[in-house]
């Protein structure tokens, strides 16, 4: 033997992981030949827990703190080695650190569309995301039933499964919630949804010894077409009386028709239809209870351009600039905007009605106001 494998045999190994990364939930120390000495030192750091490995069995647990390796303290490993006094000489072991701090990172999605019986909508898609936390409560269960013999265990070889598990609960939860709380107020009740599928998640995450801490659900949203027909509805109830909006539009079909030469008939015949048409949805739109409006006999309707009715109030709309929300403004402020270049079409946009912030580009109320401005150009 030379000096310096002499030197090497004195010397006390130090068993430690510093987690230099973000993402690894279980480490395995190197060891050639996995062999330790007695008397070597362990260091187990606050949000670790190391546990050793014999032959294929999990032997002793220490959770965080400094120790020094000895029959005394390794007493699982001592009675599988059959060490009945002190033992001084190297033994094999596999160590294998596990983080037990949680791992904020993981992020989930409704692939499908979730399908809800709802009372007011009937059968309604709706579509969610967010993210969740976990984080190891039984170590040992944990490497028994998901890591195995891996050296190196990330959240990447973990994530698809618990997505699975979140998508697979979140239907039977939005399906629970919705026979209680409306599609529409789903939103407001985000929060105690979140807790109700961690707590669910958490117990079927016991069988292999994960939690899930934290559960967040940011949107919940229904389909496009569905979300048009909403604002649909929201700017008929914005207008009100029906009636009195289909006279206003018919005086002006008729004031056009007065200073379109050759055009007086058709415009005439768009006017009459109109009224018509607003009429019936007045009569439609009748609240329960009230006495249903009688059209008013010829005679009596004083003539359309000598008292026209006020102007329908003008949509307010809230424009996000350079992270600054400005507002509210008519259509003219926003074509002035769009016209100066500060409203563009990626520019988001918001107005009563609407569920949130969108594109200006992407509502249809505004795309007249970009007809002359080019899009941005593709990527090279």
């Amino acid at each position: 033997m030379s000096f310096f494998d002499a030197l090497k045999g004195e010397l006390i190994d130090i068993i430690e992981w510093t987690d230099d990364s973000r993402d690894t939930i279980v480490w395995r120390f190197p060891r050639y030949d996995n062999e330790i000495k007695m008397g070597a030192k362990l260091v187990v750091r606050e949000s670790q827990i190391a546990v050793f490995v014999n032959e294929g069995r999990i032997a002793d647990v220490f959770a965080p703190g400094t120790y020094t390796l000895e029959t005394k303290n390794i007493p699982i490993l001592s009675t599988l080695k059959g060490w009945k006094h002190g033992f001084s000489s190297p033994f094999k072991a596999e160590v294998y650190f596990v983080n037990v701090r949680q791992f904020t990172d993981f992020k989930w999605g409704t692939k499908n569309p979730v399908m809800l019986r709802d009372p007011e909508f009937g059968a309604v898609r709706v579509r969610a995301f967010g993210g969740f936390s976990a984080r190891v409560v039984d170590p040992p269960l944990f490497l028994t039933e998901l890591v195995g013999t891996d050296p190196q265990f990330r959240t990447e070889e973990v994530e698809n499964y618990l997505r699975q598990m979140v998508v697979s609960r979140l239907g039977n939860a939005l399906a629970t919630a919705a026979k209680d709380i409306p599609v529409l107020d789903l939103a407001s009740h985000q929060d105690d949804l979140g807790r109700d599928l961690a707590g669910r998640l958490s117990r079927d995450m016991a069988s292999v010894g994960l939690e899930i801490p934290n559960f967040n659900i940011e949107n919940i949203s229904l389909p496009p077409e569905v979300e048009k027909a909403l604002d649909k509805r929201t700017q008929m109830g914005i207008i009100g009386d029906m009636d009195r909006y289909g006279r206003f539009q018919a005086a002006n079909a008729m004031e056009k028709a007065a200073g379109t030469e050759g055009g007086g008939m058709g415009e005439a015949m768009g006017m009459g239809m109109g009224l018509g048409m607003a009429q019936q949805m007045a009569q439609q739109n009748q609240v329960p209870g009230a006495a249903p409006q009688q059209p008013a006999p010829a005679q009596q309707q004083p003539p359309a351009a000598a008292a026209p009715p006020p102007l329908p109030p003008q949509e307010q709309w809230h424009v996000g600039v350079n992270g600054q929300q400005q507002g509210p403004l008519d259509r003219g402020a926003l074509a002035r905007l769009a016209a100066e270049g500060t409203l563009t079409r990626q520019s988001l946009v918001w107005r009563n009605g609407m569920p949130q912030w969108a594109p200006a580009g992407e509502v249809p109320e505004l795309t007249e106001l970009f007809a002359h401005t080019p899009p941005p150009m593709p990527p090279a």
